[in-house]
């Protein structure tokens, strides 16, 4: 049985599948590589959990990402999450604890959403106003 690892990353509607298993360091998202990322500008963001941790420890795994749903910022906030979790869930599987651990702290450090997902979503319309909270303009003649 190889030894691999499912995690997800989730923003808004956003969610990127993160297949993770030993390997040669190969990063594969939606079948392509990882620097074909748009938009250009959101590129570091995706890189952000492989240059805080180094090169070293994402050479040992191969790591294919599906992402689907939500806007572009949002799949890239998802893939940088799942990219994050699943490094962070294979150490703990098949590595030890106390490098899961070191991971973890570095992470954790620099940016939480790394491992833990924002809850905030789209407050639904109601009626009497254009939005969720602004109500239409009143006149009084």
């Amino acid at each position: 049985m190889s030894e691999a690892v499912q995690t997800y990353g989730r923003k808004k509607t956003a969610t990127a599948v993160a297949h993770c298993k030993r390997g040669t360091g190969l990063i594969k998202l939606n079948g392509s590589p990882l620097d074909l990322v748009q938009p250009e500008i959101l590129k570091t963001k995706v890189y952000e959990p492989i240059l805080l941790l180094g090169k070293e420890r994402f050479a040992g795994v191969d790591i294919r990402i599906r992402v689907s749903g939500g806007g572009a910022v949002s799949q890239i906030y998802a893939i940088r999450q799942a990219l994050a979790k699943a490094l962070v869930a294979f150490y703990q599987k098949y590595v030890d604890e106390a490098s899961k651990k070191e991971i973890k702290e570095i992470l954790v450090a620099y940016d939480r959403t790394l491992l833990v997902a924002d809850p905030r979503r789209c407050e639904p319309k109601k009626f009497g106003g254009p939005g969720a909270r602004a109500r239409y303009q009143k006149s009084y003649r």
